[in-house]
């Protein structure tokens, strides 16, 4: 069961929601948080980057840029760009981007599912990146953006939601990146209670994006636990804010990969070499189409496309089969040395809406040797990972569209 619980948003009005709203923290680089922070005074950035209002040499884990978060999300209220709703509530959030569409439920979930197990994760969290958020959590008093999570998609749950996305939006606007977002807003015990009661009815629910974020708030609750004694366990720190999307509308893009060097081996060796876990095809330029289960490689200005031999995947192992899995155990370590993707500077990571063309762009301006160009993994091959307790290859899944921060805001104190 997924259990949801109401809770009092802080959020920008229609008439502020487009200037405020933000990308999410850990979609983009410094250079690109202080230029949104520029173009935008009022944008959210400046809260859950508020490094951008200082010099670029400062260390963005420091007590004074913490404090400087605050400070920006106190400005927001004072102001009036950001006001706190007067009941508990929960909302629904729609984004559209071409031609994808998804409509996710906000609300507030348990710590202690998160706990025990009972809300689904499939990825390692950094400790350098936890604390860094739990800081920032402390430091702000509040939850600054969801995580976002999916759940198998329940007809009870889809024709409530249904409903009450068929009454006028409070607000809705398109960001720079295109995507259109769309709010209404749930309240009433008649209406939020049926929510919670058919969301019971539904499976687990699984983090897609933010796994860092709902540790940091878990670390944050206990926390909080020790310093508020017997009461702590009834406070709003007890519960991470979330959006909860059917598994049947969340998309999920390929995640490529670029290598700078072949090492000391000749792009025929490197072919010859892979030859000993997959067929190798040379496939036409441009090609849209790939063969079931290939992976495909650009190299000295061709593609290849790589498709496993018989033996060389587990189809019961649902890590194993996934083709980052295959391609790390099968020539990124054997064949070209890369035995840690997530330290190995060789490797980088080509997320998104990139496509081929970008790859064969990546490698023609002589920055990288070769690219791999892997299939979509499907997000119920991401839930039977998690439902196996499993871990996911790293940067394997590229969830999208991201969820815009500075939109709901989780306070923790009552």
């Amino acid at each position: 069961m997924t259990t949801i619980k109401p809770f009092r948003a802080l959020r920008p009005g229609p008439e502020h929601a487009e200037a405020v709203a933000s990308p999410p923290y850990d979609v983009i680089d410094s250079d690109e948080a202080r230029s949104i922070a520029r173009a935008t005074p009022s944008s959210f950035m400046r809260v859950i980057r508020p490094e951008v209002d200082f010099d670029a040499d400062v260390d963005p884990t420091s007590r004074d840029v913490y404090s400087r978060g605050r400070e920006n999300l106190d400005r927001l209220v004072s102001s009036g760009m950001l006001r706190r709703d007067p009941t508990d509530g929960v909302y629904l959030y729609r984004q559209e981007v071409g031609g994808h569409e998804q409509t996710g439920l906000v609300a507030c979930l348990p710590i202690d599912a998160y706990l025990s197990g009972s809300i689904k994760k499939h990825e390692h969290t950094r400790p350098g990146k936890v604390e860094d958020r739990s800081r920032h959590m402390e430091a702000l008093d509040a939850q600054p953006g969801p995580v976002f999570t999916t759940y198998r998609a329940l007809p009870a749950v889809d024709s409530l939601i249904s409903e009450a996305a068929a009454g006028a939006p409070e607000l809705r606007f398109t960001s720079d990146d295109g995507v259109v977002h769309t709010v209404w807003s749930v309240s009433g015990s008649e209406r939020t209670g049926a929510l919670v009661e058919a969301f019971g009815g539904a499976g687990p629910a699984y983090i897609a994006d933010g796994h860092h974020r709902a540790e940091a708030a878990s670390l944050v609750a206990a926390a909080r636990r020790r310093t508020q004694g017997e009461g702590g366990d009834g406070g709003p720190w007890n519960y991470f804010l979330a959006v909860l999307f059917p598994h049947d509308q969340v998309r999920i893009l390929p995640y490529n990969r670029v290598v700078r060097d072949l090492g000391s081996l000749t792009g025929r060796e490197v072919l010859d070499r892979a030859a000993a876990s997959f067929e190798v095809i040379t496939a036409s330029n441009g090609e849209a189409v790939r063969r079931p289960g290939s992976i495909r490689l650009y190299l000295e200005g061709r593609w290849y496309e790589l498709i496993p031999r018989p033996g060389t995947i587990d189809p019961a192992d649902p890590v194993g089969r996934l083709d980052a899995a295959v391609l790390q155990s099968n020539l990124l370590a054997p064949v070209l040395g890369i035995e840690n993707p997530r330290s190995d500077e060789r490797l980088q990571f080509v997320g998104g809406d990139k496509g081929e063309a970008d790859l064969m762009e990546l490698v023609e301006s002589g920055r990288f040797r070769c690219a791999f160009s892997l299939r979509a993994v499907g997000v119920e091959e991401m839930m039977s990972v998690a439902d196996a307790g499993a871990t996911m290859p790293p940067k394997s899944t590229w969830f999208d569209p991201k969820l815009r921060s500075g939109l709901f805001v989780h306070l923790l104190s009552t």
